[in-house]
């Protein structure tokens, strides 16, 4: 049976949680294209487990106090003495950025710079999360909008190549800050959770994000919204200066910079629970005044209204909805059992996103029948099948197939 995006043929799920072997694992965005060449996706072991869930039990037997004193080493060596900018905490106001730089400024001593690649559309309550986290919590902060032109150009390339509206914010969130970093000379860049506690490889463990993920010898072979660069320039008019803000560092802008890229997750237990509870007491964070379409929670990722349309397209890419990203790691955390996590994957994995929905077709000039058709035309023929009129997962996370 064919596949589409280099994913493994066959589905198989994660024995302790509800995720399966088709959820993908990192890749640079620069080098992503419809095909995914190289691509990789979660493993499952023998034993039916997959590489997050034996990465929690990894992190249940890790000595803290140890990675504590770690982390006081290191930010030893950079905390400013002049009140310079010691550190940069990416973030547009959510839970994990909020409490990152709270921790690092009021208990360890930084003085952290926060960064903020502004959300292709802002929702209401995201933009209040965001002025709460500086105003309420007390930081300095550089926010950065992109033309306007050139995100929605991009933004619509990455849906109609790649179904991954989502990509646009991405490209700032991740490939932006190591400039920000070189440019205001601060080498120390945190973030949250490191990708394997989601799923990348256990190989992949440390305290640093490779270079592979953020930097390039050069703009040879890379894309933008599944696009190359030649391409963009003389067929949508973009060249090197409109896409400035999008791309990646090159080994030259960052030389002798000795820039690091770090996860605050690797020396302190990092549970997004807590990280939730512990933004709404410092920094004025407050949850979604409703239910997260397409899954049971209100306070992740609720920032821009094109997240909930992002993670309906992983649904149709991957099988693999919010919800499903979301009971995973709460059933990891011991919040619910793999039965209760089951039960909220049938139930919201896959719910139409349509409060935003219009709202977004408009930013980025498509209409709505030629969404529904893409989505048509990405779903994998190894993981869909036609009812009908209705599509029908062929193996749900029971593991029947349907």
């Amino acid at each position: 049976m064919k596949t589409y995006f280099n994913l493994p043929h066959e589905v198989v799920f994660c024995k302790k949680c509800v995720i399966s072997n088709q959820r993908p694992c990192s890749h640079p965005e620069f080098k992503h294209t419809r095909e995914r060449a190289g691509a990789k996706y979660m493993h499952i072991d023998d034993d039916g487990i997959c590489d997050a869930c034996k990465n929690h039990e990894i992190k249940e037997q890790t000595d803290w106090s140890s990675r504590e004193n770690d982390l006081l080493q290191l930010l030893d060596k950079h905390r400013s003495k002049n009140g310079e900018y010691d550190c940069i905490i990416p973030g547009s106001g959510g839970k994990d950025s909020a409490m990152q730089a709270h921790l690092l400024k009021d208990k360890y001593g930084m003085n952290p710079l926060t960064v903020t690649w502004s959300p292709i559309m802002y929702t209401d309550y995201g933009y209040e999360n965001w002025k709460n986290w500086i105003e309420i919590g007390g930081f300095d902060n550089v926010s950065i909008k992109a033309n306007g032109h050139v995100m929605k150009t991009l933004t619509r390339l990455s849906l109609q190549n790649l179904l991954h509206p989502f990509q646009t914010f991405m490209y700032g969130q991740k490939n932006l800050m190591p400039k920000i970093a070189a440019k205001f000379g601060i080498p120390l860049i945190f973030y949250g959770e490191s990708e394997v506690d989601y799923g990348n490889s256990i190989a992949e463990t440390s305290a640093l994000r490779d270079k592979y993920y953020w930097c390039v010898k050069d703009y040879e072979n890379i894309y933008l919204g599944g696009v190359s660069l030649e391409e963009l320039k003389e067929v949508h008019g973009l060249d090197i200066k409109d896409l400035n803000l999008f791309l990646p560092p090159t080994e030259k802008e960052i030389n002798n910079q000795n820039i690091e890229v770090r996860y605050l997750g690797h020396y302190i237990k990092w549970v997004p629970q807590e990280a939730y509870y512990y933004s709404v007491e410092h920094t004025g964070f407050k949850a979604r005044p409703f239910r997260t379409q397409g899954t049971y929670s209100k306070y992740n990722s609720i920032d821009d209204k094109i997240d909930d349309l992002h993670y309906y397209t992983t649904y149709i890419k991957y099988g693999l909805g919010r919800a499903s990203y979301d009971a995973s790691q709460e059933i990891r955390n011991k919040h619910i059992t793999r039965e209760e996590g089951v039960a909220l994957v049938e139930r919201f994995d896959g719910e139409f996103p349509d409060k935003y929905f219009n709202e977004v077709m408009e930013y980025i000039e498509m209409e709505p029948e030629e969404f529904h058709k893409l989505c048509d035309e990405f779903r994998s023929p190894h993981l869909w099948r036609k009812d009908e009129n209705s599509w029908v997962l062929k193996t749900n996370v029971n593991q029947k197939k349907v």
